[in-house]
């Protein structure tokens, strides 16, 4: 497994900012990581880069513990931090190059990554002369330099326009077909956008793992009844999953497959009359704002 997180446990002066997380990420899976400001995506994503240590439990990165970090298991992660560290007075061709030594990486693989990330016409400026946008392309090209199997990207869009947006968002998409890809945000257009599933975390909790498929949106149904009744008996519905009590007489229910008829024979059963009944369509920021709030 690329990425394996069991029971992640993490403090700052006592205050938790992971709270016993777990997940696996397959190859070739693009992930967005939601979650508010202070969540603690970014937390999440130093331990997998061995850039802090958990207080509990373990990761693995390609079925090695990070417990066990060794330069071999980070080279095979690419990583483009939130707040992107670069060399303004070099030019771009420059960094790539001195991390090309780094990772002992051919030469000819930074025209790869420059025409990738659609560096070409800005090489003749230093970094420090380049708009917030460019400044991410030459921190996502440094990412993927050595051809990692594993990408963690936090935030990796912040600072695009419109264009460049599409262009970063088609090159990760890209990259996700042979590669694992981890991509924290707090935009979720961009997880939309991107990503075959959600992770949402709030508060150090692991509160949603969400499946993304554009056609085929969560559906529940909001029902209504004339009377109040022992809720309990929801759950012998037909393809039943759960029920969420909105106030009195009035829930969300959710069938695995859509069936308003079995309400309504459920009503005649129970004695009781469906005063209001109707669909709603759990997209992906109702599923943020539920799991948050």
């Amino acid at each position: 497994m690329p990425i394996k997180v069991d029971q992640l446990s993490k403090s700052y002066d006592n205050q938790p900012a992971l709270n016993h997380i777990s997940f696996e990420i397959p190859k070739g899976q693009i992930v967005g990581f939601l979650g508010p400001n202070g969540a603690g995506k970014s937390t999440l994503m130093k331990i997998l880069t061995s850039y802090e240590k958990a207080d509990q439990g373990e990761a693995w990165i390609n079925n090695k513990p990070l417990k066990d970090s060794t330069e071999n298991i980070r080279k095979q992660i690419g990583y483009l931090p939130e707040h992107n560290p670069l060399y303004l007075q070099q030019y771009p061709k420059e960094y790539l190059s001195f991390n090309a030594n780094i990772y002992n990486v051919s030469k000819s693989r930074i025209e790869e990554v420059i025409e990738l990330t659609g560096l070409g016409d800005v090489t003749f400026k230093k970094i420090g002369a380049l708009s917030k946008g460019y400044r991410q392309r030459v921190g996502l090209a440094a990412a993927i330099l050595h051809d990692p199997n594993v990408l963690l990207l936090d935030e990796p869009t912040t600072g695009l326009d419109p264009n460049q947006l599409e262009d970063i968002r088609n090159l990760i998409r890209n990259l996700g077909k042979d590669k694992t890809v981890l991509l924290s945000t707090h935009i979720m257009q961009e997880v939309n956008a991107m990503c075959d599933r959600a992770l949402i975390i709030n508060k150090g909790n692991l509160v949603g793992d969400h499946m993304l498929n554009q056609n085929d949106d969560e559906t529940v149904y909001l029902a209504e009844f004339n009377t109040s009744f022992n809720n309990d008996l929801l759950k012998s519905l037909p393809k039943f999953q759960h029920f969420k009590t909105l106030k009195e007489n009035l829930f969300e229910i959710k069938l695995s497959e859509p069936n308003p008829t079995a309400l309504f024979d459920f009503a005649v059963q129970q004695n009781l009359k469906i005063t209001h009944l109707n669909t709603k369509q759990l997209d992906l920021e109702s599923l943020f704002k539920e799991a948050t709030t």
